[in-house]
């Protein structure tokens, strides 16, 4: 239980990341503050269903497009919660695109350096308290 609650926090905390640096750096990409948690939850809700299946259909149909599955799903993805939640906007196909790059590099890396950064944390923290 302790295990699926960590990787549920980290991927929580990478989807927010990864939205929160598009909207930072993507002039089209807005993401209002009253909706950052529901679009969060969404996303990284919709992340959690669509992305296998994306990625069993992409195998079985098409290999060699396996490699793009991430940015995919993230486009995916960010279509549904873009559709599903008020907070998050997109203009044009440019900022659509950079978009999904954006998030899934964001993300791609947080799903990396959120756990080591934990994992350090938890060892500290177990280190100070003996």
């Amino acid at each position: 239980m302790v295990r699926f609650l960590i990787r549920a926090a980290i991927f929580l905390g990478s989807a927010a990341l990864g939205l929160g640096v598009a909207s930072l750096v993507l002039v089209g990409f807005r993401l209002t503050w009253q909706g950052f948690l529901i679009t969060v939850l969404v996303f990284a809700a919709a992340q959690s269903i669509l992305s296998p299946s994306i990625t069993k259909l992409t195998a079985r149909n098409t290999p060699a497009f396996l490699g793009g599955v991430g940015l995919v799903s993230t486009f995916v993805v960010l279509l549904v919660a873009s559709v599903v939640a008020n907070g998050l906007v997109i203009r044009g196909w440019r900022t659509w695109i950079l978009a999904a790059l954006v998030v899934w590099l964001v993300t791609a890396l947080a799903m990396v350096i959120l756990p080591l950064l934990f994992r350090r944390t938890v060892a500290q923290q177990v280190g100070t308290s003996r």
